[in-house]
């Protein structure tokens, strides 16, 4: 028996878009002092709160580069300065701790078209 994953409660969603409009200001201001970060592009697709808002896990994606793991790298190693940014631009009760990960949703979705155009498939679609 496979146990079904708990959606995430209005509350996290909400907050979670509140941190990454936060992120996404803090970022379009120029406000970390990196060298990375600030010759990228840098988007932030969706962040995902813990259940008791205390972990935020923040999706990366680095425009014009294939490789974001140099900008997930940097931003890891400001982290807690971000933290502390977030702290005062959102009111929560704990600012959360902040982890950074490379988002590859799109890169799923690439695959996933890829697959969708193959002969194979379009043949078996055509069949029906």
């Amino acid at each position: 028996m496979t146990a079904k994953a708990k959606l995430p409660s209005q509350r996290q969603l909400r907050v979670g878009e509140t941190v990454r409009n936060a992120l996404s200001i803090l970022l379009t201001r120029g406000d970390i002092h990196d060298d990375v970060i600030s010759a990228t592009v840098i988007t932030i697709p969706e962040v995902r709160m813990s259940p008791d808002l205390k972990l935020a896990t923040v999706y990366v994606l680095a425009l014009g580069t294939q490789d974001a793991g140099p900008v997930v790298k940097a931003l890891n190693s400001h982290k807690k300065f971000i933290r502390g940014q977030i702290a005062r631009s959102v009111q929560l009760k704990y600012a959360p701790d902040l982890r950074f990960l490379e988002d590859d949703s799109f890169e799923e979705a690439t695959r996933i078209d890829a697959l969708l155009a193959s002969p194979k498939v379009r043949r078996d679609l055509e069949k029906e």
